[in-house]
């Protein structure tokens, strides 16, 4: 495999940061996720830990080089870490059970797997066109697929912000897997969190992207979103890839990676800017004990998960 890859986590005006980031390859497989803890809900950023983790854990362990099935370890390990977070809730007797909207693509052989759950998004751009979206577990996305609502109110409706299906709450997530999809050489793979798409057109992303490599191209579609953002901002997560090999572009490849060996790269978590940094420990509804438990607590739920 050959790839040019960047990721990055703004802050934003939000006091803290409940998006987590990353991704993992083996020689012949890939992992991308993006995860943006709930704010409504206490602890969402729990919640996104424990889907970054849980997935790539269990990547690590079986991508070796390739996945048997990877619409079936999405499936498997998105419920996982539900119930794993179910049952941290349960452990701590939490009231409000944290919760997180996921969004994780596998490549392999040449070929994207999608999964997503909430309003995170993926962008498959090609030509500088989008030619495939996924579609938000919103409640404007669902008035407009019934013609309750024109497509210029999707961005202004009071219900804009609102999901009816995540990972963690009352509810088993309904595990949304998009239609396996061939990759060229040049195609850009983009993973959101809605902080970055909302304040831009699918058009500009898809113009911006094209421009180069996405190490390039993903700090000026974050710049842009930044400038557009106001006092009511989100945290803007992204991790973005160009496929194949291609001239004058930093690149991955994996052609001498050993066949049972895995990387993974968790994405950095900026304050407003790409020049700070704020880790896990730094939420401040939640103290350092909390933190190492709940870290304690995923770590035994990723050794539970079947081998």
């Amino acid at each position: 495999m050959k790839f040019t890859i960047y990721q990055n986590s703004l802050q934003g005006p939000r006091e803290y940061n409940q998006d987590r980031i990353a991704y993992s390859y083996s020689k012949d497989a890939m992992l991308v996720v993006v995860a943006d803890g709930l704010g409504g809900h206490r602890h969402g950023e729990v919640a996104a830990q424990f889907a970054i983790k849980m997935l790539t854990e269990a990547f690590q362990r079986l991508a070796l080089p390739i996945l048997a099935d990877p619409f079936k370890f999405l499936t498997d390990h998105i419920r996982q870490v539900h119930d794993a977070i179910e049952s941290h809730a349960m452990a701590k007797d939490m009231l409000d059970t944290p919760r997180t909207t996921l969004v994780a693509a596998i490549v392999q052989h040449d070929e994207l797997y999608c999964a997503h759950v909430g309003d995170s998004r993926l962008y498959h751009i090609r030509d500088g066109r989008v030619i495939f979206r996924t579609e938000d577990h919103s409640m404007v996305q669902k008035l407009y697929r019934n013609g309750l609502i024109k497509k210029e109110e999707l961005l202004t409706h009071p219900e804009r912000n609102k999901i009816y299906n995540c990972v963690g709450g009352d509810v088993l997530p309904q595990v949304d897997l998009a239609t396996k999809r061939a990759l060229r050489d040049g195609d850009i793979i983009m993973l959101c969190t809605d902080g970055l798409w909302s304040l831009l057109e699918t058009g500009e992303i898809a113009a911006i992207l094209n421009e180069g490599a996405v190490t390039d191209t993903v700090p000026v579609l974050l710049g842009v979103a930044e400038s557009r953002a106001d006092e009511n901002g989100d945290n803007m997560s992204v991790i973005a890839f160009n496929w194949g090999g291609l001239p004058g572009m930093q690149q991955v490849s994996t052609a001498t990676m050993p066949m049972d060996l895995t990387t993974t790269i968790m994405g950095p978590f900026t304050i407003g800017n790409s020049e700070g940094s704020a880790k896990l420990g730094d939420v401040p509804d939640l103290s350092d004990e909390e933190i190492e438990g709940a870290i304690a607590e995923i770590q035994a739920a990723i050794k539970k998960i079947p081998k």
